[in-house]
Formats: structure tokens, C-alpha cells, sequence
């Protein structure tokens, strides 16, 4: 899956021939699982035709400070809701205009109110591309910040062949994917997480349990696939999804299953997230048809689980092992003594006292605990927050 997936894009169009482009391009961004909005100076609509733009982006294509209702399009909103931009194609007078900092269309509006980063695609003539004026704007939008992605050689609409044709849709796309990897803290990792219960099966109706969601280690795992880590995710039985993650995603019911699947992925993992909520006993027999009632007691024997996070770290190599401790009383005593015994680099602690906290809740407070014994205590957020929590606070003080 592209790290372009579910990525918020703005596609800035302005009035060159190779707009034509555009509609292939935002066709590719869709296929990557891109979420596209297109805007376009006024100018740009001799060349290309909303209605087109806006049946391949499936949103409003716009042009003008105000709809055609009269309401105010908001280029502050649509700059800060993008996670990149591109401006594509980018011509001289367009080029030039975002140097200066010009704000005379809406295009420009959105480029200066843009908090994301921004790739420019200039598209124009050879002798207008290779113009000193040209070649200094484009190193003044380079040092703002803006990446510049290459012009190509090959025929122009004058009729001249040379450099300043935009780049074709699909090497645009190239570029974008080959630039995010590169600043994905995450990327060419792989990352091991277990989240959600396990169940232990009485009959075939009936399971010995816990009250775990997985939201916590799903979080995680989506967290990490957001980064660029290769996310492998052994989960137990849980209702939430991952669809639209580049998450591979492996379902298991019991502890024995959830310990298969962990350790025959442990080997080639650099990071290891253990959150599920793994049943500490299972019943020694299964019976193999529905227990009837009899009589007003039943007696189960129980018989210890493997303890799957204890394993994983006798047989650590160079993976950064994370252990996640859920306590009652004596939290921080409890929870250093299983980071010592279970060989951990590091143990997530959340206490059954905190009211934000626990199973089937949407937050979490956490405390980090580390083998030096470093308590770093957080306040009480959103899981998806806790989840690029812990994996900043991984990538900070480990050499991952």
C-alpha cells in the first residue's frame, strides 16, 4: 500500500497546457487511496474543466474566494487541512507570484496559509524554464521550504524540444512517494504488535476472557503504519477495523495462537509492541459439545497460559521489546518488577485507578517506565494520541 494512502491532498492547478495532466494525476492520487481537493486559478479553466476535475477527485473543484452560493471559501481551512500540496502544473507567473508572496487568487491564498509541505512541478517553455528570474524563484520557493520536482525534456507546445515539460503524472507520484518514505521516522522498520484479548474456550459456545477492545494496540498499529514501519498486527478477537492500513493483520482466539503467530514473527522485528490483554488461564479440558446445565455449581479447573511477552524476552536479540502493564495497586513497584523479569526495554503502565483509563475506553493515561527506572508520567489523551506517544517516545530514546 502507498504511503500516499489516506493522505489529505491539495492539487493546485494553474493555467498552463499541461493542466491537461492534472486530471491523470488526481486519477493516480484516488488509486493510492489519497484523499484530493483541486483548486485552480481562474485562469486554469481554459485549459481543464471543473466538472471533470471534480467527478475524478469526487469533491468540489474551486477557483474563486467565493462559490457559486456566494459563500466564502475558506483558504486558511483547506491550507491547514492538507497534508501536502502540490502545485501542479506550476508556471513562470505562478512561480513567481508564490516567491513574492502574492495573494491575488485563491491558489496563492492556500499555498501562504499551507502548514504542510508543498511540491511545485514547473511546467513551461525552454527558454522561459531556463531564464535567470525563472531559476531564482525557484530557488527562493527552495528555501522556503518548498521541493521542487524536476522538470522533464522532451516536446513542447511551442513546438521546441528541450527542458520545461512538467513531469509526467506517474513520475510525479514517484517523487512524492520517494520523499515521504524518506522522512517516515518509521521507515524500512518493522514493527511487531499484539493488541486485544485472548479467549480461552470452555465448549463451544463459552470462553474463559477479558473486557480488552484492543483499541489500544490497533492504535498502535495504525500509528506505526502512519510513520512508514512495515506493521505486522497479531490481534485478538476484536470488532475494530483496519481497513485502509497498510497493516498486515493476523487473527487469533486463544494465548496459543497469539503465541505462534508473535514468535514466528519475532525474529525479523526491530520493534515489538506487546499490548494485548493475554488470558492468564485456560480451562485444561475443551468439551467438544455445549456443557448442559446440571446442577447449581460447575467446576472448572484452569491451567496457566504460556506467558507469551516472558518468552520473546529470553530470546531477544536486537528488537526493542515494549511490555504493557495494567495494575491495581503497587503500579509502579509492580510494573518495574515485570519489565526486570521479562527482559523488557521498556513498560507502558496504566492503572485501573484512573477513571480515562483501562478497557473499552477511547483514552488512556499512561506512565513510561524505562531500564533505568525513568517513571514518565503523561496526562489522560485520545489512544491514537497515547500510540504516537509511545512510538516518539521509542524513537527517542532507543537507536531504532
Amino acid at each position: 500500500m502507498s504511503i500516499l494512502n489516506r493522505k489529505k491532498v491539495v492539487l493546485a492547478i494553474s493555467a498552463g497546457i499541461a493542466a491537461y495532466k492534472a486530471a491523470f494525476l488526481v486519477r493516480l492520487l484516488i488509486k493510492k487511496g489519497a484523499e484530493v481537493r483541486v483548486i485552480l486559478t481562474p485562469e486554469a479553466l481554459d485549459f481543464v474543466t471543473p466538472l471533470t476535475l471534480s467527478t475524478l477527485s469526487k469533491n468540489p473543484v474551486e477557483w474563486q474566494f467565493n462559490d457559486a452560493e456566494g459563500n466564502w471559501n475558506n483558504h486558511v481551512e483547506l491550507g491547514l487541512w492538507a497534508d501536502l500540496m502540490i502545485v501542479a502544473p506550476a508556471t513562470a507567473n505562478t512561480i513567481s507570484k508564490m516567491a513574492d508572496g502574492a495573494s491575488g487568487n485563491l491558489l496563492l491564498a492556500v499555498y501562504l496559509s499551507a502548514k504542510c509541505p508543498v511540491y511545485v512541478a514547473p511546467a513551461m517553455d525552454l527558454d522561459m524554464y531556463r531564464h535567470p528570474s525563472t531559476k531564482e524563484n525557484l530557488k527562493k520557493l527552495e528555501s522556503f521550504g518548498n521541493l521542487i520536482i524536476p522538470a522533464e525534456s522532451g516536446e513542447l507546445a511551442s513546438g521546441l524540444s528541450g527542458e520545461g515539460r512538467m513531469a509526467e503524472p506517474e513520475n510525479i507520484i514517484s517523487f512524492l512517494e520517494n520523499n515521504l518514505e524518506s522522512k517516515a521516522p518509521l521507515y524500512r522498520k518493522k514493527v511487531l504488535v499484539s493488541a486485544g484479548p485472548t479467549y480461552e474456550l470452555i465448549d463451544p459456545v463459552r470462553f474463559v476472557g477479558n473486557f480488552s477492545s484492543g483499541k489500544m494496540g490497533i492504535e498502535i498499529a495504525k500509528a506505526a503504519a502512519d510513520m512508514g514501519a512495515t506493521v505486522t498486527l497479531i490481534c485478538g478477537p476484536s470488532s475494530i477495523s483496519t481497513q485502509g492500513y497498510d497493516i498486515n493483520r493476523t487473527d487469533v482466539i486463544s494465548a496459543k495462537e497469539m503465541q505462534a503467530a508473535m514468535e514466528f514473527n519475532y525474529p525479523d522485528s526491530d520493534i515489538v509492541i506487546m499490548s494485548a490483554a493475554v488470558a492468564d488461564y485456560r480451562p485444561e479440558t475443551v468439551a467438544d459439545k455445549k456443557i448442559k446445565k446440571d446442577g447449581d455449581e460447575m467446576v472448572l479447573k484452569l491451567v496457566k497460559n504460556p506467558d507469551i511477552l516472558f518468552g520473546l524476552g529470553q530470546k531477544k536479540k536486537n528488537q526493542i521489546l515494549v511490555g504493557f502493564a495494567l495494575e491495581t495497586n503497587d503500579e509502579v513497584e509492580n510494573a518495574k518488577s515485570k519489565l526486570d523479569r521479562k527482559n523488557l526495554d521498556m513498560i507502558v503502565l496504566n492503572s485501573m485507578q484512573d477513571k480515562e483509563a483501562g478497557f473499552r475506553k477511547d483514552t488512556n493515561k499512561v506512565s513510561f517506565i524505562t531500564k533505568d527506572k525513568e517513571v514518565i508520567g503523561h496526562e489522560a489523551k485520545n489512544k491514537s494520541e497515547v500510540a504516537k506517544d509511545i512510538l516518539n517516545f521509542i524513537l527517542e530514546k532507543f537507536d531504532v
